[in-house]
């Protein structure tokens, strides 16, 4: 008799979606690093255009509910291109810390390469870093912010687990990330727009309009704005808010350690 397997092949391999694809879980990690070593020297051009520059609003807005001081140490996780690392370093000041940490390479040295060219380096650390097993002291970080990065992490709950394990107590994680538009006529214009125009655009300006397509189809695959609440909670943080922006196109989600 045949015996079928929730989300497994036929070698009884856990299998997980890349975008709209399943694929074996172990290889989900390699995928996604393929698609950011492909964008990362136009990673900055296209956030500006995709987002028609509002990306810059959704951060700006997170910096403020950050609360971030001087002399704190923050964790700007899959950071990027370092924009909100270039902040943080201003605002903890030469007392204090901000690590940029990314898992893909190419997208870390970018970033690196952006800060030291404004002149940020005194107070900036780099690691190349899994967000699933975060290579930090427990209780280290005063703040821990991701940005539209956890979509992308293979298992969330895990990564979620070693933000708090390494958040100190009173500290708070904050999650920009792309989420459900709240109204029915934004959301079928959102997806018009993500189907067709944002592989367009990866293709005329990043000459990859595959890794386009993914980035469309992992943020409908990523977890609404309750579902992720409770993912925090489960994780441990208490005192979960999201705060809708662009109806509802992109959620910040803020929890505390206590």
């Amino acid at each position: 008799m045949s015996q079928s397997f929730d989300n497994k092949d036929n070698t009884n391999q856990e299998k997980i979606d890349f975008g709209y694809t399943q694929v074996p879980k172990q290889e989900k990690v390699k995928r996604v690093a393929e698609v950011f070593h492909s964008v990362a020297d136009k990673y900055d051009v296209m956030n500006d255009l995709m987002s028609f520059g509002i990306h810059r609003i959704w951060k700006k807005i997170t910096i403020e509910y950050s609360s971030v001081r001087k002399g704190q140490k923050v964790l700007d996780l899959a950071g990027g291109t370092g924009d909100l690392t270039a902040k943080f370093s201003q605002l903890v000041g030469d007392d204090g810390l901000v690590v940029l940490a990314d898992i893909n390479e190419s997208m870390l040295k970018v970033g690196r390469d952006k800060l030291r060219d404004k002149g940020l380096f005194k107070n900036i650390e780099y690691v190349q870093a899994n967000a699933e097993e975060l290579p930090f002291a427990d209780n280290y970080f005063d703040c821990i912010t991701i940005s539209f990065g956890l979509r992308n992490v293979t298992d969330k709950e895990k990564a979620l687990r070693s933000m708090w394990r390494v958040l100190k107590p009173g500290g708070r994680l904050l999650i920009l990330e792309f989420s459900k538009p709240q109204y029915q006529i934004l959301n079928k214009a959102y997806d018009l727009y993500s189907f067709s125009m944002l592989p367009l655009m990866g293709k005329i300006v990043a000459n990859d309009s595959e890794s386009y397509r993914y980035l469309a189809e992992s943020i409908r695959m990523h977890p609404d704005q309750n579902t992720l609440k409770k993912m925090m909670e489960d994780a441990g943080f208490v005192d979960v808010k999201y705060h809708n922006m662009t109806g509802g196109i992109v959620a910040l989600h803020i929890g505390f350690k206590f």
